[in-house]
């Protein structure tokens, strides 16, 4: 019982995290700041960077789960929070990006258009959600729960490692429409 009271205390910043980053992300995605006025350059380095980490992200996390199924929890660990400060690079990247270029059309036609936006609106989707899911997965591990650590771990896993891997193929499917 000790692990969910340590786990309460944290209940708060989970769900205010889980709704703040979606509704601020989606605000500063409409926020263009050349739009308004400001002297930017566009940032049109970031997104192969932000792909870049989005595949990073997808490595460490296969490497994480390997870790935790040798028995070696402090690598997981390791491995998780350098997941989740790649996840906030990536985030901080995304925003800046789109707060200082204007958005990029898919020009792919056919099937491969269809492809496309399913693969985006999953990714997108999932991104959303899997907000609540990594916190609280790091949260009942960091308190000792693991018990429900894994059994939420075995749900946030594959989704995340989704989102992680989709960041990449969206960035592969729409880089030849970028405009440099």
């Amino acid at each position: 019982m000790e692990n969910r009271e340590a786990e309460k205390k944290y209940n708060v910043w989970i769900i205010i995290l889980s709704v703040a980053i979606p509704l601020v992300v989606a605000i500063l995605f409409g926020v263009n700041l050349r739009d308004l006025g400001y002297d930017v350059q566009p940032l049109s380095f970031l997104p192969p960077v932000y792909a870049t980490i989005n595949g990073l992200t997808a490595v460490l996390l296969v490497w994480a789960v390997s870790a935790i199924k040798r028995g070696n929890q402090k690598l997981h660990e390791r491995l998780i929070k350098v997941c989740i400060a790649c996840s906030i690079a990536f985030l901080g990247m995304y925003v800046a990006y789109h707060m200082t270029s204007q958005s990029t059309p898919y020009g792919g036609e056919g099937f491969i258009r269809y492809l496309y936006f399913f693969i985006l609106i999953t990714h997108i989707c999932l991104s959303i959600i899997i907000i609540p899911f990594v916190l609280i997965t790091f949260v009942r591990g960091i308190s000792g729960s693991y018990a429900r650590h894994k059994k939420i771990a075995r749900i946030t896993y594959p989704m995340w490692l989704y989102v992680a891997v989709t960041g990449v193929i969206v960035y592969l499917m729409i880089s030849p429409y970028y405009v440099h």
